[in-house]
């Protein structure tokens, strides 16, 4: 008897680029075993370098350019590519996916799964009707919706109408072997002249896009020189990544009086070593489903200050592994990293409760068993 071909997951998602969501599909196929089964990645648009993150060298990546080609003939590409590699499970991401379900089905795909991962800028509470009405039209072509969060969970639930026994909620997983404190911070990845061996770095990570709102973060701490001036010495700002908005950044530092104290410098590789050089990890985001970059702050053994937003609630414990503030709110912020930066005892207490509970809670290993059982159960009942 021939040997059963290992299964083959199809991912499909918008652009494999840095950012949370393709994070999880890169750490997601990086760490589920070989054996279990094959990956290919499918890109609505394309993909930049971030594809190298990849370990395995058998995952095909394929660039759709929807907006070079069209729709229709984008949705052409996947079903044909999907009668080429006959996918035991087609796996699509957020509303750009929508638009493989129906080629992937007729294609014959056995198994398809839709995953909620987050929020656009321009439908932040979900309430937009196309949105949602694409959502509906396309409900009877999904076999299974995960969700990243709870707060999406209601969501499909609720305003989509999507029956609560087809939603799986995975949280995201961190690896907190590669995301992790070292005794001594790794202030060697920043530029010297920058951070001083006794500046106090608060900063984030993530794509530089209007959801993020990074500016929050660079007016809250020039809000911060302006009460305590004698801060200007120690406290320093990072923002590191990528995207549309970095210009604008860099002319809010300097309208803010705080380009001399603050660090913009793109998209870096070592973002285990940047978190490692940060003190206080913020998240401004006006939205966000589960994020990516919180879980790996918290590894790292860093206090996150976060909007209350979406899943950001079920990740940072108020008061215990950081605080929540409104989004927008640059005063609430701005008191919050004067306190730590004033208060090192509860810096460091709620460092060291974020990283037992990002081990204990947010584990790769978990996020990893959950995604595959729920592919082998997918696998199961299409085969009766």
């Amino acid at each position: 008897m021939a040997q059963q071909e290992t299964p083959l997951v199809l991912h499909v998602i918008h652009e494999l680029h840095m950012g949370g969501m393709e994070n999880g599909v890169v750490n997601l196929i990086n760490a589920m075993p070989e054996s279990a089964f094959r990956h290919a990645i499918a890109c609505v648009e394309g993909y930049s370098d971030f594809r190298a993150r990849l370990k395995r060298r058998d995952v095909d990546v394929i660039a759709l350019q929807r907006s070079r080609v069209g729709v229709w003939r984008m949705r052409g590409q996947i079903y044909r590519l999907c009668r080429s590699l006959k996918p035991s499970i087609v796996h699509t991401r957020n509303q750009s996916g929508l638009d493989a379900l129906l080629p992937a089905r007729t294609a014959g795909a056995r198994r398809i799964i839709h995953g909620e991962h987050g929020w656009d800028v321009d439908n932040l509470r979900g309430d937009k009707w196309k949105p949602a009405l694409l959502r509906r039209l396309h409900a009877p072509l999904v076999d299974r919706y995960i969700t990243v969060s709870r707060d999406l969970e209601r969501y499909l639930v609720s305003e989509i109408g999507i029956a609560a026994s087809k939603i799986t909620q995975i949280y995201n997983g961190v690896d907190a072997d590669v995301f992790a404190p070292v005794s001594a911070r790794h202030e060697a990845v920043l530029p010297s002249e920058f951070a001083p061996a006794d500046a106090i770095v608060v900063g984030t990570v993530g794509r530089l896009q209007p959801i993020k709102d990074q500016a929050t973060l660079i007016r809250s701490v020039a809000l911060v020189l302006r009460e305590r001036p004698a801060l200007r010495a120690r406290l320093r700002v990072a923002v590191v990544g990528d995207g549309p908005l970095r210009a604008s950044l860099l002319d809010v530092a300097s309208k803010e009086g705080v380009a001399d104290i603050a660090w913009l410098p793109g998209a870096v590789d070592r973002v285990p070593d940047v978190l490692r050089s940060f003190h206080v990890f913020v998240l401004p985001s006006l939205k966000e489903g589960i994020s990516n970059t919180i879980l790996e702050a918290m590894a790292s053994q860093l206090p996150v200050l976060a909007t209350a937003v979406g899943g950001n609630v079920e990740l940072v414990v108020d008061e215990c592994t950081g605080r929540l503030f409104s989004p927008g709110d640059a005063e609430r912020l701005a008191q919050m990293i004067a306190d730590y930066v004033e208060h090192p005892s509860l810096r460091e207490a709620h460092a060291k409760a974020a990283r037992r509970r990002a081990i204990e809670k947010f584990s790769l290993a978990s996020m990893v068993s959950q995604y595959r059982a729920l592919y082998d159960e997918m696998l199961a009942t299409a085969n009766r």
